[in-house]
């Protein structure tokens, strides 16, 4: 009678360690699965230690050396942008499918030029002092240029200009907090109807919000410096950019805060312009540098 007393020893050893090994590499696949397919229920957009979010870039247009500098841009259609750079008194269209500028508009003297809007027939310019130029007819042969005063000044050194379409008015987020408080940057409204902005801000920026979490490190001030601004025209969400340290906040039509993007220093070095198209297809324009500036569709993750 053969005896089965070592196959039996063997099998003892062996048995758990082939157990072990399934359990491990399960425990190992489902990790895997989960790190590729992050739960779609956590909060989108809000920076964390330990995941960071942000966009990807779809399209990218380089831009000519004459908008190196480039501060702020406005969709006008599929084939054009508006562009302003904080050099000159001018507007230049850009087409994006001939990769050149078709026309340049001049408004101005030389000056700090930031954020541009287009409503309608007429183009307006921030000037970084609060300082607002509506050129009328832009695209027409009798152009004529306005100036308007706002309650904004060097102090606040404002680069963020959108058109409201809903309520009829330009929105300027200041860059620097007001001598009210230190707690919040604000967002202001310039009527276009009495060409007159209300001294109280129409939105806050709480700089406190945890939405800002450990970014801020220090000052509250420090948590967001808006670069620009413009306006979901789907959901009517406010996007809000800063190019200092990259990132991009989402705030609701009533002004809540609702996310916060870091974007990376790679594909956005200094954004300093944000426009949406009619479809909701959202552009960032970046300043150049050592390159050219350029202006990229974006698409967000984890949105």
């Amino acid at each position: 009678m053969v005896d089965k007393t070592p196959i039996k020893i063997i099998a003892i050893i062996l048995i758990p360690l082939v157990i072990a090994a399934i359990v491990r590499f399960t425990t190992l696949d489902r990790k895997d699965q989960s790190d590729k397919n992050p739960d779609k229920n956590e909060n989108p957009g809000i920076i964390d230690p330990d995941r960071k979010v942000g966009a990807n870039v779809i399209i990218s247009w380089l831009l000519p050396k004459s908008l190196l500098e480039v501060s702020g841009i406005a969709w006008l259609d599929a084939d054009h942008f508006a562009c302003v750079q904080d050099e000159l008194g001018k507007v230049f269209i850009f087409n994006v499918r001939q990769n050149k500028i078709d026309q340049e508009i001049p408004f101005g003297p030389n000056g700090d030029y930031e954020g541009i809007a287009v409503v309608g027939e007429t183009i307006y310019v921030l000037r970084a002092d609060g300082v607002l130029f509506g050129i009328e007819n832009y695209s027409g042969d009798k152009r004529s240029v306005k100036m308007y005063k706002t309650r904004l000044s060097k102090k606040q050194d404002s680069e963020s200009l959108a058109y409201d379409e809903k309520n009829k008015r330009l929105l300027i987020a200041a860059k620097e907090v007001s001598s009210e408080s230190s707690d919040f940057k604000g967002i202001y409204a310039f009527d276009l109807t009495t060409k007159t902005m209300p001294e109280a801000p129409v939105f806050k920026i709480d700089l406190k919000h945890e939405i800002f979490g450990d970014i801020k490190k220090g000052k509250a001030k420090n948590s967001i410096s808006p670069s620009d601004i413009d306006i979901h025209p789907i959901n009517g969400n406010l996007y809000i950019l800063e190019g200092t340290k990259p990132k991009l906040l989402i705030m609701s039509p009533e002004g809540k805060m609702l996310s916060l993007y870091e974007l990376d220093e790679k594909d956005f070095p200094q954004p300093e312009g944000i426009s949406f198209g009619p479809d909701g297809k959202l552009y960032i324009s970046n300043e150049g540098n050592k390159k050219e500036g350029n202006i990229l569709q974006v698409e967000l993750l984890n949105k």
